[in-house]
């Protein structure tokens, strides 16, 4: 863990990073590393400063342009089940949104690669990253349907959109043994874990979730 991101949230916001990690092991977040890296990630700069006093409630809240950031539990969560199986060398991230949860993925991983559709979303949560000197993530302007093949293949994969259904493309960006995590559905939305075993899927449904959609395409 780099000593600025620690320093860059000294006082009150890395306390309220602290109890927010305490409410989320409450919750039944265990893993060590996830919960370590909730209290050490400053929330409050990934969200619009007129919500900044509600940067570390357990909550979704919005960033603009039809997006949120996730609720914190989600983000813990998802984050738990990636690495379950251990920490990959790499992960993908679809949809980069705040960047707050990519904040949490880069301390979890020698590199994130994330792909954002939404260009001036992926401008502020390159500067916002930056400004907390986590320089180990790439990111691509793009569909976050295709994924990023030239960087594959993925030990580890996360969406954070709603997907109607499994990008057949992220599938096949799975090593073998990889695993994915991704809400699909519509109106109602199941979070699941998808792992690899060759040429075959092996499906594991988590909990109900509420998600914006993955929207194919990108935008300027």
């Amino acid at each position: 863990m780099n000593a600025r991101l620690i320093s860059s949230i000294g006082g009150k916001s890395s306390r309220s990073g602290e109890l927010l990690a305490q409410k989320l092991k409450a919750e039944g977040i265990v893993n060590t590393q996830v919960l370590q890296a909730i209290a050490r990630s400053p929330r409050h700069i990934f969200v619009p400063e007129i919500l900044a006093h509600k940067a570390y409630d357990n909550t979704a809240l919005p960033i603009g342009q039809g997006q949120t950031i996730s609720q914190p539990y989600i983000v813990a969560k998802m984050s738990e089940l990636l690495i379950a199986d251990g920490i990959p060398d790499s992960i993908l991230e679809i949809g980069t949104g705040s960047g707050y949860q990519t904040s949490i993925l880069a301390q979890l991983t020698e590199k994130v690669f994330s792909v954002e559709r939404i260009k001036s979303l992926q401008w502020q949560a390159k500067r916002k990253l930056r400004s907390i000197d986590l320089h180990n993530i790439a990111m691509k302007h793009g569909d976050g349907w295709q994924g990023w093949s030239s960087k594959g293949p993925f030990q580890a994969i996360i969406v954070t959109a709603a997907a109607v259904s499994v990008p057949q493309a992220l599938l096949e960006q799975l090593t073998d043994g990889g695993r994915l995590v991704i809400p699909v559905g519509g109106q109602t939305q199941i979070l699941k874990i998808i792992t690899r075993a060759g040429n075959e899927y092996i499906e594991k449904q988590i909990e109900a979730v509420k998600f914006v959609p993955l929207v194919p395409g990108d935008l300027l």
